[in-house]
């Protein structure tokens, strides 16, 4: 124990020292924690829908007798844990994303870990993006395949590695996410498509920070740029923007069905609840309009938050980065008695000396709210000296 306990002192010594916040409650765009009311920045229910007790109880009112509305499927879906309304849900993703084939994992994590580790095998190469999640670094890790991660957005570094490595194997795959979630930058998806045909690779996409956000079908950024057909592999979680549980998997019939015999985070996990799948095919299927409605609200702000404070995000993801972990801490906590529920992320989350706030803008925060943090953020430049 001895040795758990100085890697503990060790990590609050670099102010890396993760713990549980004591949050009490939701409500709406606010949060409260320790007594205290804060506007919530530090969220991903970016169009305000977790929070939202009309949708909830008109939804609870509606499906309150179905067969469906049940908490839990006690079962991994390839043994009783299937219904109908699982495949509904499928085909629904298929036709929103124009994909062959879905398939629902219960997380982004184990979707994006399934994936990455199971489809690659020794004689293949996966080329994945420097600040990929740490779900695909955890399928890289997992799966027998060699990969080579590129320099963040980086592509001439991905062609050079391209023409290194590329021809020395047998299959190969480049994966990215779209919008990036530490500093919401946009991966250069045309560049990406170009030079998966290059190379002759298949393309990966995590769309789990763009998805609700970008694209008129609220897709993703492939879709805002009107690329969705060419990317091989799309992933998307369900429990950001829509406010719900899982992920999806979209991609040809071929891959999906690989999947469903060699993913073991798919195999092997007793599936989410049946009333998590009514609660989305609600809103997509009902409530898609307000969804649409709530992604313009929240694009709006962010252009306008942009303009206020210029940084390389193109997103609603917006990075203040500090450096220092300490003073990042003592930013937040400013920022907090302030009324503002920012949070600092310090590493391993970010490499080191990139200590920053990650501000998650949401469909229903007010302009006037965000110039409000900005002044005090400005006023607190201080810190970053």
């Amino acid at each position: 124990m001895q040795n758990y306990i100085e890697k503990l002192d060790d990590l609050k010594e670099k102010e890396n020292y993760r713990s549980i916040k004591n949050i009490e409650k939701r409500i709406s765009k606010y949060i409260i924690q320790d007594n205290k009311k804060m506007l919530n920045l530090s969220s991903n229910d970016y169009l305000n829908i977790s929070t939202n007790k009309d949708l909830t109880l008109e939804f609870i009112d509606k499906y309150k007798k179905s067969d469906e509305f049940l908490f839990s499927s006690a079962s991994a879906r390839l043994l009783t844990g299937n219904s109908k309304s699982y495949n509904i849900l499928e085909d629904d993703f298929c036709k929103l994303f124009n994909k062959e084939a879905a398939l629902l994992f219960n997380t982004g994590y184990q979707c994006n870990q399934g994936v990455v580790s199971s489809l690659f095998s020794k004689g293949d190469c996966i080329f994945s993006d420097k600040l990929n999640h740490a779900s695909i670094v955890s399928g890289l890790k997992l799966s027998q395949a060699d990969h080579f991660r590129y320099k963040h957005n980086d592509y001439d570094n991905l062609e050079k590695l391209l023409k290194e490595k590329r021809g020395q194997y047998k299959n190969a795959i480049i994966i990215s996410e779209s919008v990036f979630s530490m500093d919401g930058d946009i991966s250069d998806i045309k560049k990406l498509t170009e030079l998966k045909k290059k190379y002759n690779c298949l393309l990966m996409i995590d769309e789990a920070h763009a998805f609700g956000v970008f694209g008129k079908n609220l897709t993703g950024y492939a879709d805002e740029i009107n690329l969705t057909d060419e990317i091989d592999i799309i992933t998307v979680t369900l429990g950001k923007s829509l406010a719900s549980m899982g992920a999806i998997c979209l991609s040809n019939k071929t891959i999906i069905n690989y999947l469903i015999n060699k993913a073991s985070s798919f195999i092997f996990s007793t599936v989410i609840p049946p009333i998590n799948i009514l609660w989305t095919r609600f809103l997509l299927e009902e409530k898609f309009d307000y969804l649409k409605s709530q992604k313009e609200k929240l694009n709006s702000l962010f252009n306008k938050t942009h303009k206020l404070y210029p940084t390389i995000s193109s997103s609603q993801i917006i990075p203040v980065i500090i450096k220092d972990a300490a003073k990042t801490k003592e930013l937040a906590k400013n920022l907090q008695n302030k009324g503002f529920y920012v949070l600092p992320i310090n590493p391993p989350t970010v490499p080191i000396g990139t200590s920053r706030l990650r501000i998650s803008l949401t469909a229903n925060i007010d302009y006037t709210e965000i110039e409000n943090l900005f002044t005090e953020i400005k006023n607190a430049t201080y810190l970053a000296k």
